[in-house]
Protein backbone atom coordinates (compact mmCIF):
# COMPACT_ATOMS: atom_id res chain seq x y z
CA UNK A 1 0.00 0.00 0.00
CA UNK A 2 1.06 3.81 -0.77
CA UNK A 3 0.86 6.71 1.98
CA UNK A 4 -1.12 9.88 1.82
CA UNK A 5 0.67 12.95 0.55
CA UNK A 6 3.04 14.20 3.05
CA UNK A 7 2.94 17.08 5.63
CA UNK A 8 5.44 19.77 5.00
CA UNK A 9 7.29 18.34 8.12
CA UNK A 10 7.24 14.77 6.56
CA UNK A 11 8.80 16.01 3.38
CA UNK A 12 11.92 16.18 5.25
CA UNK A 13 12.30 12.94 6.54
CA UNK A 14 13.55 9.98 4.74
CA UNK A 15 11.05 8.20 2.17
CA UNK A 16 11.07 4.68 2.98
CA UNK A 17 9.56 1.57 1.21
CA UNK A 18 9.17 -2.28 3.16
CA UNK A 19 9.67 -4.88 1.45
CA UNK A 20 8.62 -8.83 2.81
CA UNK A 21 6.60 -11.25 2.06
CA UNK A 22 5.50 -12.18 5.36
CA UNK A 23 3.03 -9.45 6.68
CA UNK A 24 3.66 -9.57 10.38
CA UNK A 25 7.14 -8.68 9.26
CA UNK A 26 6.26 -5.84 7.19
CA UNK A 27 3.91 -4.53 10.34
CA UNK A 28 7.01 -5.01 12.91
CA UNK A 29 9.36 -2.68 10.92
CA UNK A 30 6.85 -0.41 9.75
CA UNK A 31 6.38 0.30 13.88
CA UNK A 32 9.55 0.76 14.38
CA UNK A 33 10.25 3.08 12.33
CA UNK A 34 7.48 5.07 13.12
CA UNK A 35 9.34 5.11 16.25
CA UNK A 36 12.45 6.53 14.75
CA UNK A 37 10.11 9.45 14.20
CA UNK A 38 12.74 10.88 11.31
CA UNK A 39 11.87 7.84 8.55
CA UNK A 40 8.65 8.46 6.21
CA UNK A 41 6.71 4.65 5.07
CA UNK A 42 6.15 5.55 1.82
CA UNK A 43 4.73 2.03 0.48
CA UNK A 44 5.41 -1.68 1.22
CA UNK A 45 5.80 -4.62 -1.38
CA UNK A 46 5.90 -8.21 -0.73
CA UNK A 47 7.93 -9.49 -3.19
CA UNK A 48 10.51 -8.61 -5.59
CA UNK A 49 8.76 -7.31 -8.44
CA UNK A 50 6.21 -4.97 -6.13
CA UNK A 51 9.66 -3.69 -4.96
CA UNK A 52 10.45 -2.76 -8.29
CA UNK A 53 7.18 -1.19 -9.45
CA UNK A 54 6.84 0.67 -6.05
CA UNK A 55 10.22 2.26 -6.60
CA UNK A 56 10.08 3.44 -10.13
CA UNK A 57 6.16 5.26 -8.87
CA UNK A 58 7.54 5.91 -4.78
CA UNK A 59 10.89 6.96 -5.66
CA UNK A 60 11.91 6.00 -2.09
CA UNK A 61 15.60 7.27 -0.44
CA UNK A 62 15.92 3.67 1.38
CA UNK A 63 14.80 0.57 0.70
CA UNK A 64 14.08 -2.61 3.89
CA UNK A 65 14.34 -5.27 1.52
CA UNK A 66 13.79 -9.25 3.38
CA UNK A 67 16.29 -11.41 1.15
CA UNK A 68 14.45 -14.50 1.16
CA UNK A 69 11.65 -14.57 -0.74
CA UNK A 70 9.36 -16.46 -3.59
CA UNK A 71 9.99 -15.45 -6.94
CA UNK A 72 12.73 -12.49 -7.14
CA UNK A 73 14.53 -12.35 -3.78
CA UNK A 74 16.30 -9.35 -2.33
CA UNK A 75 19.70 -9.56 -3.84
CA UNK A 76 18.27 -9.55 -7.20
CA UNK A 77 15.85 -6.80 -6.36
CA UNK A 78 18.45 -5.11 -5.33
CA UNK A 79 20.70 -5.51 -8.46
CA UNK A 80 17.73 -4.26 -10.56
CA UNK A 81 17.36 -1.28 -8.18
CA UNK A 82 20.79 -0.66 -8.82
CA UNK A 83 20.21 0.02 -12.85
CA UNK A 84 18.46 3.36 -11.98
CA UNK A 85 20.18 6.45 -12.45
CA UNK A 86 19.89 7.16 -8.46
CA UNK A 87 19.31 4.13 -6.37
CA UNK A 88 17.96 3.96 -3.00
CA UNK A 89 20.25 3.00 -0.42
CA UNK A 90 19.23 -0.40 0.53
CA UNK A 91 19.15 -2.22 4.13
CA UNK A 92 18.42 -5.99 3.75
CA UNK A 93 16.49 -7.83 6.15
CA UNK A 94 17.66 -11.56 6.45
CA UNK A 95 17.36 -14.56 8.99
CA UNK A 96 20.33 -16.03 6.74
CA UNK A 97 22.48 -18.98 8.85
CA UNK A 98 26.48 -17.65 9.74
CA UNK A 99 27.80 -18.75 6.75
CA UNK A 100 25.55 -16.75 4.29
CA UNK A 101 25.85 -13.30 7.17
CA UNK A 102 29.68 -13.72 6.83
CA UNK A 103 29.18 -13.09 3.25
CA UNK A 104 27.26 -9.70 4.06
CA UNK A 105 29.91 -8.25 6.20
CA UNK A 106 32.66 -8.92 3.96
CA UNK A 107 30.96 -6.51 1.24
CA UNK A 108 30.22 -4.65 3.73
CA UNK A 109 26.40 -3.79 2.46
CA UNK A 110 23.65 -2.89 5.91
CA UNK A 111 21.65 -5.73 6.64
CA UNK A 112 19.71 -6.55 10.17
CA UNK A 113 19.35 -9.64 11.35
CA UNK A 114 16.00 -10.86 12.11
CA UNK A 115 13.83 -10.01 14.11
CA UNK A 116 14.84 -6.88 14.20
CA UNK A 117 15.87 -4.50 16.78
CA UNK A 118 14.90 -0.67 17.16
CA UNK A 119 18.51 0.26 18.23
CA UNK A 120 20.41 -1.73 15.58
CA UNK A 121 17.51 -0.13 13.06
CA UNK A 122 18.11 3.29 13.61
CA UNK A 123 22.07 2.48 13.48
CA UNK A 124 21.37 0.85 10.68
CA UNK A 125 19.25 3.76 9.14
CA UNK A 126 21.58 6.32 9.86
CA UNK A 127 24.13 4.55 7.94
CA UNK A 128 22.54 3.20 5.21
CA UNK A 129 24.19 3.67 1.80
CA UNK A 130 23.66 2.60 -1.95
CA UNK A 131 25.40 -0.40 -3.32
CA UNK A 132 27.18 -0.99 -5.97
CA UNK A 133 26.26 -3.34 -8.69
CA UNK A 134 29.91 -5.45 -8.28
CA UNK A 135 29.02 -5.79 -4.48
CA UNK A 136 25.75 -7.69 -5.12
CA UNK A 137 26.82 -9.48 -7.81
CA UNK A 138 29.78 -10.19 -5.02
CA UNK A 139 27.30 -10.73 -2.54
CA UNK A 140 24.74 -13.39 -4.23
CA UNK A 141 27.93 -15.35 -4.80
CA UNK A 142 29.38 -15.31 -1.97
CA UNK A 143 25.91 -15.59 -0.17
CA UNK A 144 25.10 -18.58 -2.31
CA UNK A 145 21.60 -16.97 -3.03
CA UNK A 146 20.63 -15.03 -5.57
CA UNK A 147 23.73 -15.93 -7.35
CA UNK A 148 21.80 -16.36 -10.89
CA UNK A 149 19.25 -13.81 -12.24
CA UNK A 150 15.77 -15.03 -13.24
CA UNK A 151 15.26 -11.52 -15.22
CA UNK A 152 17.28 -9.33 -17.11
CA UNK A 153 16.54 -5.63 -16.05
CA UNK A 154 16.69 -3.23 -19.11
CA UNK A 155 16.36 0.23 -18.65
CA UNK A 156 13.16 2.82 -20.09
CA UNK A 157 13.90 6.07 -19.20
CA UNK A 158 13.28 6.13 -15.63
CA UNK A 159 11.30 3.13 -15.49
CA UNK A 160 12.62 -0.48 -15.64
CA UNK A 161 11.46 -3.50 -17.46
CA UNK A 162 12.14 -6.96 -16.52
CA UNK A 163 12.83 -9.68 -19.61
CA UNK A 164 12.74 -13.29 -18.46
CA UNK A 165 16.00 -15.30 -18.87
CA UNK A 166 13.86 -18.31 -19.85
CA UNK A 167 12.44 -15.68 -23.11
CA UNK A 168 15.96 -14.79 -24.42
CA UNK A 169 17.20 -15.57 -27.74
CA UNK A 170 20.39 -14.16 -27.56
CA UNK A 171 22.56 -10.97 -26.47
CA UNK A 172 24.66 -8.95 -29.13
CA UNK A 173 27.22 -6.36 -28.00
CA UNK A 174 27.33 -3.19 -29.97
CA UNK A 175 29.39 -0.14 -29.59
CA UNK A 176 28.28 1.41 -26.29
CA UNK A 177 25.13 -1.62 -25.31
CA UNK A 178 24.49 -4.99 -25.60
CA UNK A 179 21.07 -5.87 -27.44
CA UNK A 180 18.99 -8.56 -25.83
CA UNK A 181 16.86 -10.41 -28.08
CA UNK A 182 14.13 -11.72 -26.68
CA UNK A 183 10.48 -13.72 -27.77
CA UNK A 184 8.95 -10.20 -27.38
CA UNK A 185 10.99 -8.03 -29.16
CA UNK A 186 14.14 -6.23 -28.38
CA UNK A 187 15.93 -4.27 -25.54
CA UNK A 188 18.81 -2.42 -24.86
CA UNK A 189 21.47 -3.26 -21.51
CA UNK A 190 24.44 -1.56 -19.94
CA UNK A 191 25.99 -4.87 -19.22
CA UNK A 192 29.23 -6.87 -20.45
CA UNK A 193 28.77 -10.13 -22.42
CA UNK A 194 31.72 -11.61 -20.41
CA UNK A 195 29.95 -11.29 -17.08
CA UNK A 196 26.59 -12.49 -18.89
CA UNK A 197 28.47 -15.62 -20.13
CA UNK A 198 29.65 -16.43 -16.06
CA UNK A 199 26.08 -15.84 -15.08
CA UNK A 200 24.45 -18.07 -17.19
CA UNK A 201 26.51 -20.29 -18.82
CA UNK A 202 26.05 -23.36 -19.92
CA UNK A 203 22.31 -22.32 -20.65
CA UNK A 204 23.90 -19.74 -22.64
CA UNK A 205 26.80 -20.39 -25.32
CA UNK A 206 29.82 -17.83 -26.79
CA UNK A 207 28.93 -18.22 -30.63
CA UNK A 208 30.81 -15.09 -31.49
CA UNK A 209 33.25 -12.57 -29.92
CA UNK A 210 30.12 -10.08 -29.78
CA UNK A 211 27.56 -13.11 -29.32
CA UNK A 212 25.93 -15.26 -26.82
CA UNK A 213 23.13 -17.84 -27.55
CA UNK A 214 19.91 -19.69 -25.54
CA UNK A 215 21.02 -23.05 -26.66
CA UNK A 216 17.19 -23.98 -25.55
CA UNK A 217 16.85 -21.86 -29.18
CA UNK A 218 19.21 -23.36 -31.12
CA UNK A 219 16.90 -24.86 -33.87
CA UNK A 220 20.13 -25.99 -36.04
CA UNK A 221 23.65 -24.38 -37.00
CA UNK A 222 23.45 -24.11 -40.72
CA UNK A 223 26.70 -23.81 -43.09
CA UNK A 224 26.50 -21.12 -46.25
CA UNK A 225 27.56 -21.63 -49.56
CA UNK A 226 30.65 -19.40 -48.26
CA UNK A 227 31.80 -22.02 -46.08
CA UNK A 228 30.78 -19.85 -43.02
CA UNK A 229 28.66 -21.37 -39.81
CA UNK A 230 24.99 -20.15 -38.45
CA UNK A 231 22.77 -20.34 -35.33
CA UNK A 232 18.63 -20.36 -36.58
CA UNK A 233 17.19 -19.77 -33.84
CA UNK A 234 13.30 -21.61 -33.34
CA UNK A 235 11.33 -18.77 -32.57
CA UNK A 236 11.43 -16.18 -35.84
CA UNK A 237 13.76 -16.27 -38.80
CA UNK A 238 16.90 -14.65 -37.38
CA UNK A 239 20.50 -15.92 -37.52
CA UNK A 240 23.79 -15.28 -36.06
CA UNK A 241 26.95 -15.96 -37.30
CA UNK A 242 29.21 -18.63 -35.38
CA UNK A 243 33.17 -17.50 -35.94
CA UNK A 244 35.60 -19.52 -36.23
CA UNK A 245 37.19 -19.10 -33.23
CA UNK A 246 34.43 -20.33 -31.21
CA UNK A 247 33.12 -22.96 -33.91
CA UNK A 248 34.27 -26.03 -31.92
CA UNK A 249 33.34 -25.45 -28.78
CA UNK A 250 29.58 -24.22 -29.42
CA UNK A 251 29.06 -27.14 -32.32
CA UNK A 252 30.30 -29.54 -28.96
CA UNK A 253 28.00 -27.51 -26.53
CA UNK A 254 25.07 -27.39 -28.61
CA UNK A 255 25.19 -31.11 -29.51
CA UNK A 256 25.86 -32.31 -26.47
CA UNK A 257 23.97 -30.19 -23.98
CA UNK A 258 27.12 -29.04 -21.72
Amino acid sequence: MDEDTPSPADSEKLRALIVDDEAPARERLRRLLEELGDVRIVGEAANGIEALDRCATLDPDLVLLDVRMPGMDGIEAARHLGALDEPPAVIFTTAYDEYALAAFETEAVGYLLKPVRREKLARAVRHAARVAGPQLARLAEQSQLGRRRTQICARLGEQLRLVPVEDVLYFSAGQKYVTLRHRGGRELIDESLRALEQEFAPDFIRIHRNSLVARRYVRVVERSPEGHLFVRFTDGDETLQVSRRYAAEALRQIRTGH
